[in-house]
């Protein structure tokens, strides 16, 4: 059974900087494409940016172009979500997911097309 959990939340001041993990247990990332999504409360969960498995190609919503980086470590069968320059907006809930075709399609930053979901980790940004 699939299984993954966020983690690396918390308070970060504007401007500051996070490293979020997505970890997988009782299976291989690597096989997988991974993304990132973010959802606040009242709003829509929002596609932040997704990893390919093979191809290691990374695709990036418009909001976080420039300042967030997704990388994998296979060895650690980790996904990680390096945040940059961070501004109160960022401020939700981070969930991973897994797109089990292994590659991140034309409907990447659609919600659906993930079959696995981790219980997210809270990001605050405030000064």
């Amino acid at each position: 059974q699939v299984q993954l959990a966020e983690s690396g939340g918390g308070l970060v001041q504007p401007g500051g900087s996070l490293r979020l993990s997505c970890a997988g247990s009782g299976f291989s990332l690597e096989f997988y494409a991974i993304a990132w999504f973010r959802q606040a409360p009242g709003k829509e969960r929002e596609a932040i940016s997704c990893i390919s498995s093979s191809e290691g190609n990374t695709y990036y919503g418009d909001s976080v172009k420039g300042r967030f980086t997704i990388s994998r470590d296979n060895a650690k069968n980790t996904v990680y979500l390096e945040m940059n320059s961070l501004k109160p907006e960022d401020t939700a809930v981070y969930y991973c997911g897994t797109e089990p075709t292994s590659w991140c399609g034309s409907s990447w930053y659609w919600a659906s097309v993930y079959d696995h979901w981790g219980q997210g980790t809270q990001v605050t940004v405030s000064s």
